[in-house]
């Protein structure tokens, strides 16, 4: 898995702007079974191989908040977890042992308030096959000075 970088806002906040897509993976087997425990989710079908075959799957596969985490840690380093004001996903594929996994985020609205600004963002999570795993929106509360030009 990537290494994470301390979240700092982005030098530019403007419609359009895009963080540097992150890579994470290859996803292990390892990787779903920590999940899986951390979260409490022991269903067979993210471990046991025969379990997820005889309900109709190649195999094993991860569960869809792992790919959510993913996703959101890359949308908080980029623009910060003290601002982050709401966060919405839509699961789109499954992810497999081995995929590798690029998120990526880009500026969809910037509004004025009365102490700066709220910021929407697209967030895709996609699989080395193109396909999306996760797409997703969030919204940010940038304070006054926080960040570059506003649009």
């Amino acid at each position: 898995m990537s290494s994470r970088t301390a979240g700092s806002v982005a030098s530019v906040i403007e419609v359009g702007a895009t963080a540097a897509e992150r890579v994470v993976g290859p996803v292990t087997r390892t990787d779903i079974v920590r999940y899986a425990g951390a979260s409490g989710d022991f269903n067979p079908i993210h471990h046991d191989e025969e379990y997820a075959r005889a309900a109709g799957y190649p195999g094993v596969f991860s569960v869809g908040m792992f790919q959510a985490g993913v996703l959101a840690g890359f949308a908080v380093d980029w623009l910060g977890a003290e601002r982050l004001r709401g966060l919405q996903v839509r699961f789109k594929e499954q992810v497999w042992p081995g995929d590798v996994l690029t998120c990526r985020g880009r500026i969809a609205s910037v509004e004025a308030t009365e102490t700066g600004r709220l910021v929407e963002v697209e967030l895709t999570c996609l699989r080395q096959t193109g396909a999306a795993a996760i797409v997703g929106r969030a919204t940010f509360e940038l304070a006054e000075g926080d960040g570059g030009a506003t649009s």
